[in-house]
């Protein structure tokens, strides 16, 4: 991963995993077969050193992860646009792992149960049929974490 050129914005490892736990979405680039680029917003929970999203079974990023494992993450936490100098104050993670498609179902219940504590909390008491009615529809990919990098902005006040 190349270096970070703004060494004064840059952020430890916890920093970087406080942005992924608290982030709504984030975007996931691969490539494509011929070689060109591919991102989509994805749903990531972080359990330890692997990051977990539900996906579809089949189309272009499951293409793209199965012949290229390899990805980037970029989550974004915090922003606050501070107009009066035409700038931004903001939090990010960015992760650089290799993806792959979760078969075995205690996996997927598990990966299943993490995203509806972070995104469903209110809703727990049907977490289990609701996991039970889409497991075999469901995909589920983890990213296993090879770089994590934290970066910020910050404004006093």
């Amino acid at each position: 991963m190349p270096s970070m050129r703004r060494k004064d914005r840059e952020q430890g490892e916890d920093f970087a995993r406080s942005v992924l736990r608290k982030c709504e979405y984030g975007v996931l680039a691969t490539v494509n077969g011929d070689g060109t680029p591919y991102c989509i917003p994805i749903s990531p929970v972080l359990c330890g050193d692997v990051i977990y999203f539900h996906c579809a079974l089949e189309g272009q990023k499951i293409d793209n992860l199965t012949s290229r494992p390899q990805v980037c993450l970029t989550c974004v936490g915090d922003t606050r646009l501070l107009p009066e100098s035409f700038s931004t104050a903001y939090e990010s993670a960015v992760v650089c792992g290799r993806a792959e498609m979760v078969e075995d179902a205690a996996e997927k219940r598990f990966a299943l149960t993490k995203l509806c504590e972070k995104y469903a909390a209110e809703n727990m008491a049907q977490v289990p049929a609701a996991i039970e009615r889409s497991l075999a529809r469901t995909g589920i990919c983890k990213i296993t974490v090879t770089t994590l990098t934290g970066k910020a902005k910050r404004i006093p006040g």
